[in-house]
């Protein structure tokens, strides 16, 4: 239950001025919040935030109609009629988003406190680092929850997932609810839009750990420097403790003498290594982990990658950081399963059928580089782009599909507003550009089943197909319009047609 909080208590504790009669304003209690005027509870606290085509001020008479007791909001926002005349008492502060991660912990009972939260951030790596530090969890017997992109779970309940990292009150209910549930840690992944909008402010992380840094989300950040300083902010002190990856020069600027550091090159001197890496008879990988104190196991990993190595070793650095055992680790490593991250598709068919998430020019190559090395056939690669998003990666991802494939077909991915076509061209430039001196075939099929259909009648004995970009998504969004689409039902069905198995 959450225990109802004065209005005039968040305001003294956020360091806020107040726009109210002072007589109501000591009567008003706050027993939720959100920034969604279309989600407002009785009881709760309206953050009117201002936004780049909106105010959220200008929705504030939806959420007094919801019942919403009070209204977080800037100067502007307080000036704005529907908040001016909403008669309600009004929380004025200079960064309203800043602040309310910390307001919002407050309403719910800073639940953060009571979990060992532990996030993991970085471009690629942060679900399957996440869902192997769940996995080590759960065989430990702690009560687990999980936060990140392919879904959130209380437990074993799934709840469906809209951000990487969900909005400020959004994330302080869930942990509220996790707490009332019995969790005792969270796995959890940060996103750097989270990091740099304040969604994570509030929260008070177990452990802050770092996976890696390339290109990306350069739509929203200035540049690779900037897109590094959101990320850095997770080790900002908001972190008990701080587990990084070594392997590459972003790592080892995060570092510092309380670092728990992790590496897989073998001339490093990281607290948590891995060495003897290989693959077993059945596809798994096998490898030494080198803990501190001279500890050392066998492990093995259902996942291909050596940069699945390293996110396996940032997950056992992460474990053991809050007291789970070797054995455990160890266990948990060997059984995890991510979804669209790596996932087999087998049907019985002659080839490998691959669905991965990878949509940055480094998660390619890598996924691409685990793949070669577990075939000795050609490697057919699906591949698009989404709109809206970072333009200047489009012919990179297409150069590195040429540099890792032997054919690559060049679809849509989500298109959203753009022209799938112009997204497509700015692929099939970087493609085209090396495909000749790869000796890579590249073709472009503009509707991503056929493209996926195709693929599937190419493969050969001994082939792989990868259908990279959208992993474990289950929509396709078309011009505002999101189409049911999974990478994974339709590989599966093009199977079955090769196949000449029912649909």
């Amino acid at each position: 239950m959450i225990e109802p909080v004065p209005l005039t208590t968040l305001v003294a504790r956020a360091d806020a001025r107040l726009i109210a009669d002072p007589v109501t304003a000591d009567s008003v209690v706050v027993t939720g919040a959100t920034l969604r005027a279309q989600q407002v509870l009785p009881g709760d606290l309206f953050a009117a935030l201002p936004g780049a085509r909106a105010h959220g001020a200008d929705f504030a008479a939806d959420a007094v109609a919801a019942g919403a007791v009070a209204v977080l909001t800037d100067e502007d926002g307080a000036e704005r009629p529907a908040v001016r005349d909403s008669g309600l008492p009004v929380i004025v502060h200079s960064d309203p988003r800043g602040v309310l991660g910390a307001v919002a912990a407050w309403v719910y009972g800073e639940p953060s406190l009571t979990l060992s939260v532990l996030g993991i951030t970085g471009t690629s790596g942060k679900t399957t680092t996440s869902y192997l530090v769940e996995s080590g969890l759960r065989v430990a017997g702690h009560h687990t929850g999980l936060i990140g992109t392919v879904e959130t779970r209380i437990g074993t309940e799934r709840l469906a997932s809209a951000f990487t990292t969900p909005e400020a009150p959004d994330l302080q209910a869930l942990f509220a609810a996790m707490v009332e549930r019995g969790v005792t840690h969270v796995a959890m992944e940060v996103s750097s839009h989270a990091l740099a909008l304040g969604r994570v402010n509030g929260t008070r992380f177990t452990v802050g750990a770092f996976t890696n840094l390339s290109q990306d989300h350069l739509d929203f950040h200035r540049d690779m420097e900037d897109y590094f300083a959101a990320k850095s902010l997770l080790f900002d002190g908001r972190s008990t403790h701080e587990v990084v990856v070594l392997d590459s020069a972003w790592g080892q600027a995060l570092v510092t003498p309380q670092t728990v550091t992790v590496s897989t090159e073998t001339d490093s001197d990281a607290a948590w290594r891995a060495d003897d890496i290989a693959l077993t008879p059945t596809g798994e990988q096998s490898f030494t982990l080198h803990a501190p104190d001279g500890r050392a196991a066998k492990a093995t990993l259902p996942l291909p990658g050596e940069f699945n190595v390293a996110n396996a070793v940032l997950a056992a650095a992460v474990l053991d950081t809050v007291g789970v055992g070797l054995d455990d680790i160890v266990a948990g490593l060997a059984s995890v399963e991510v979804p669209g991250r790596m996932e087999r598709v087998y049907l019985g068919q002659p080839f490998t059928a691959v669905v991965d998430y990878a949509h940055k020019p480094a998660a390619v190559t890598q996924a691409l580089a685990a793949l070669r090395a577990r075939t000795e056939g050609r490697i057919i690669t699906v591949l698009g782009c989404g709109g809206d998003r970072d333009t200047a990666k489009r012919p990179m991802m297409g150069e590195a599909a040429v540099r890792g494939s032997d054919l690559v077909i060049v679809t849509d991915d989500n298109p959203r507003s753009e022209d799938p076509a112009v997204i497509r061209e700015a692929m099939l430039a970087g493609a085209r550009a090396v495909g000749p001196s790869e000796g890579c075939e590249v073709r472009e099929i503009g509707d991503r089943r056929e493209a996926i259909s195709a693929a599937v009648a190419h493969a050969e004995a001994g082939d792989v197909v990868l259908v990279a970009g959208k992993g474990h998504e289950t929509g396709q969004e078309v011009a505002g319009v999101v189409h049911p689409f999974s990478d994974r039902d339709e590989l599966e069905a093009a199977i079955r047609e090769r196949l000449g198995e029912p649909q």
